[in-house]
């Protein structure tokens, strides 16, 4: 079985009946998070199965059992940790994790958006009646209402809050992408790119580089040109290592030295940081971006290279070790992989077909 259908495969695993993913099946990890299953379900986008549209449907349906939650922040902007939309539900019953957690990710909800908007786009059912269109409208609401232009959130790390440049991209582009289904003022728009043009190149006031920042390149589109190439020759250059991409210079988490606590400061992590398998790939996706087809496969080949025998991805390996943490495989890597190998692959087609037709 090759990698790719070795992916696929993952991703059959981790789907759930109702059309959610599961993150990872580790125990930290058996849970649906909004994000990870957009990404993972958006290598269905191109393909002639209704996987991609039962997700959004259970989306949409997750957001009408918390309407009430949405009526409330039309007009009152959230302020404590369980007003926010939560990001984290229970795999079975899709219903909110009542722990405390880092719930306030604006990235998310643009995700989400985003995804909506990509599927009318590709033609898929994705929104079946008057009242799939009234969340959707809520949302953008939800985001008016939030000044997520404006509004230090988790992010897509789910840590302290900051205000993030990929947070405010990944809304921007959800906005944009529902502009022709809903009312979406412009203003509300330009705010968020007022922002991104305010805080180029960095993602945040305490992270100059950030692998979040990949998301406004590939799958948002917000940053290209110029500003592309500047975020990926910093990541490259920042935060590449052997087996991934660091999220961040000093991030904690399963970091070599993280029995000593994560309380310190960032200074105290660097060189200790985790690597990010789904770096890779997404690296290989903002190059094809870029049109650098030569590096985008040989992110391709670092990919395959760090994947485990079954073609599992782990979420990361520990810094200097070819050890992977116990998240493996992480959907959302070999979701990555999957998007970044077939983008390739017709990229080669397409050329291929122009130097055919040049040569008759």
């Amino acid at each position: 079985m090759d990698r790719v259908a070795q992916s696929y495969a993952i991703l059959d695993r981790l789907r759930l009946d109702h059309g959610l993913y599961l993150a990872s099946p580790s125990i930290d990890y058996s849970f649906v998070w909004l994000r990870d299953s957009c990404y993972e379900v958006l290598p269905y986008l191109n393909k002639s199965c209704d996987r991609y549209e039962k997700t959004y449907h259970r989306l949409l349906d997750l957001f009408k059992e918390y309407e009430w939650k949405l009526d409330i922040h039309q007009t009152k902007k959230p302020v404590e940790q369980w007003e926010f939309i939560h990001a984290k539900y229970d795999a079975h019953t899709a219903r909110e994790i009542d722990a405390p957690w880092g719930h306030h990710q604006l990235d998310a909800i643009g995700a989400i958006l985003f995804g909506i908007g990509q599927g009318i786009k590709a033609g898929k059912p994705v929104i079946r009646d008057y009242k799939d269109k009234d969340i959707v409208q809520k949302l953008v609401g939800y985001l008016a209402c939030c000044e997520y232009w404006d509004n230090p959130d988790n992010g897509m790390w789910e840590e302290w809050r900051e205000i993030h440049s990929s947070s405010v991209g990944a809304c921007v582009a959800g906005l944009q992408a529902v502009r022709d289904l809903v009312f979406v003022p412009r203003e509300l728009i330009l705010k968020g790119y007022r922002t991104l043009a305010g805080m180029f190149p960095v993602e945040s006031k305490d992270r100059p580089a950030d692998l979040a920042q990949l998301s406004l390149i590939y799958p948002y589109k917000v940053a290209f040109c110029h500003d592309a190439k500047v975020i990926v020759d910093r990541v490259e250059t920042l935060l590449l290592r052997k087996k991934g991409v660091i999220r961040y210079l000093g991030d904690s988490y399963y970091a070599t030295n993280e029995y000593e606590g994560r309380h310190h400061p960032l200074m105290h992590y660097i060189g200790f940081e985790a690597e990010w398998t789904f770096g890779l790939p997404w690296l290989a996706l903002c190059h094809l971006e870029l049109g650098n087809m030569e590096k985008a496969a040989e992110y391709i080949a670092w990919t395959e290279n760090v994947m485990l025998a079954d073609g599992s991805l782990p979420e990361l390996y520990f810094s200097g070790i070819a050890t992977p943490n116990p998240n493996t495989p992480l959907g959302w890597s070999n979701a990555m992989y999957i998007l970044a190998k077939e983008a390739l692959n017709r990229e080669i087609e397409t050329q291929e077909k122009q130097k055919e037709r040049m040569e008759v």
